[in-house]
């Protein structure tokens, strides 16, 4: 067994990951040609008109980077360790936001590097926090890249790279394990490579019927492209400022029944295409997930209707479309809920310490550590009650191991730990304490909107350089679910 780690490794499989990203930036290159054919003739980098200039210098830096990686580390040990699985899915995410970012800072549409970088990584991680204040005068190239950065990160880099990576020689298991979200990523096939060519064809599948769906709304057909890549990863960019508030009726009913989907776990989205109908309702997590939306929405709903006045159906599709956005972490809004009574807000705000399901490509604590939980301290009335009795905590008819129980209890406690102190250091940086809070947890859980001036018809760019390098690693830290990216600090860690 190896002890020493394989940098060389690492630095193959990053370069590798480099590659698929200038790909994905030629082919935003293109949709910018095809909407805007003259700005091929145009090279400016501090004007790009329409972002292609930008998004192709963007697209050969990363791509010589990578391919100069990839071929000085060719014919390197391909056996992945436990270690190099974190350092690969740590450094993937920083490496595609750093070199993501390229388009928008070349462009000359983004201020500064800084903002470049907070909106690419805000997108990869599908935390969806803007510093955009005026989006409809972003170019389609480089609204198509903003959406689609979202769409790569939903599923996950990682998850998608298994695919291809095995072509290469070089085993999954590990990177899958560090990436995949939640606590219980169930494999819906023995090979790590099916199991993730399984995930991207339902990913891609409700993607494509999100996008026939808008487009029968009247949604014109790039506009529904990017809302349903921003669905379906719970991410939350959309293509006007007013996000989704504008669309009809009709339009916002469909993003909800996605963002439903996309906050579930997608190992029961493919039990309902094989039949296994049964095994989604055996699944505890499933019902306390949908329990959650129909009850906090008639919270919701029955406020707005009585004291705001809303008619029936707009205080229903009001209540449900917030409720079902925070809590899958998706982040599109409809109504400003910051003007809503306290009560109905603060109870919005409690959303943000839940998230999606484990599996989904949901953010958040998940709701599976939430249920877990509640179940065990509702155990310990009974323990206290019988000392002597051993009651484990039971999850879809199976006793949980206690170890399991310890571990989601040491990630709730650092999590709500990482958002004090996390509010603490805003609150430090010249934000207020309502905005500090709010931003925190909605970094932290990838949900995008806040409270304060960071609201849901605010935005970040007002915020200093240094808090929006902070909310960043935020960001990063809960798409990774804290310990792979927290272990790399770890002396233990670096220790042979």
């Amino acid at each position: 067994m190896r002890s020493a780690l394989n940098f060389k490794l690492v630095i193959h499989i990053l370069s590798f990951l480099l590659m698929i990203e200038a790909v994905a930036l030629l082919i935003s290159a293109a949709i910018a040609a095809i909407y805007d054919v003259n700005q091929v003739l145009q090279f400016n980098l501090l004007d790009a008109k329409g972002g292609f200039w930008s998004l192709i210098v963007s697209a050969v830096i990363t791509l010589i980077i990578g391919l100069l990686g990839w071929r000085l580390t060719f014919g390197v040990n391909k056996l992945v360790s436990k270690k190099e699985g974190y350092l690969v899915v740590a450094f993937s995410w920083i490496l595609i936001s750093f070199f993501g970012s390229l388009p928008f800072y070349l462009s000359g549409y983004f201020p500064s590097f800084t903002d470049a970088f907070f909106e690419t990584i805000s997108g990869f991680t599908t935390t969806g926090a803007s510093i955009l204040t005026n989006i409809e005068s972003l170019p389609k190239g480089l609204l198509f890249w903003r959406s689609l950065t979202h769409w790569i990160g939903g599923m996950g880099i990682i998850v998608l790279s298994l695919a291809i990576l095995p072509l290469l020689g070089i085993g999954g298991m590990q990177l899958f394990a560090a990436e995949s979200p939640g606590p219980t990523f169930d494999k819906i096939h023995p090979k790590v490579k099916e199991t993730a060519k399984r995930l991207w064809a339902i990913y891609v599948l409700f993607t494509f019927l999100e996008v026939a769906f808008l487009m029968l709304g009247k949604m014109p057909f790039f506009d529904a492209v990017c809302h349903a890549f921003a669905t379906m990863a719970t991410g939350g960019f959309s293509t006007q400022n007013a996000s989704v508030e504008d669309y009809s009726a009709f339009i916002q009913y469909v993003i909800i029944v996605f963002m439903i989907l996309a906050g579930t776990n997608f190992s029961l989205h493919y039990y309902l295409l094989v039949g296994r109908v049964k095994d989604i309702w055996k699944n505890d997590e499933y019902k306390f997930y949908l329990g959650i939306i129909f009850f906090v929405t008639l919270i919701i709903s029955t406020g707005l209707y009585f004291k705001m006045g809303f008619g029936v159906e707009k205080a229903f599709r009001d209540g449900l479309f917030q409720v079902v956005s925070i809590l899958t972490t998706t982040g599109f809004v409809t109504a400003d809920y910051l003007i809503w009574p306290p009560i109905l807000w603060f109870v919005l705000f409690l959303l943000f310490f839940i998230g999606g399901s484990a599996g989904s490509t949901g953010g958040g604590v998940k709701v599976t550590r939430v249920l877990l939980l509640l179940k065990n301290s509702l155990l310990e009335l009974k323990r206290l009650v019988h000392p002597n009795a051993i009651i484990p905590v039971r999850l879809n008819g199976k006793p949980v191991q206690q170890n399991i129980v310890f571990v989601v209890m040491s990630f709730f406690l650092i999590y709500i730990s990482i958002f004090a102190f996390g509010a603490i250091i805003l609150v430090g940086l010249g934000l207020d304490f309502i905005s500090a809070i709010g931003a925190s947890a909605s970094s932290l859980g990838n949900i995008g909107p806040a409270l304060g001036s960071v609201g849901p018809i605010e935005n970040y760019a007002h915020l200093p350089s240094i808090a929006k390098w902070f909310l960043s690693f935020l960001m990063l830290l809960g798409r990774l679910e804290l310990f792979t990216v927290l272990i790399i600090f770890s002396p233990t860690f670096w220790r042979k």
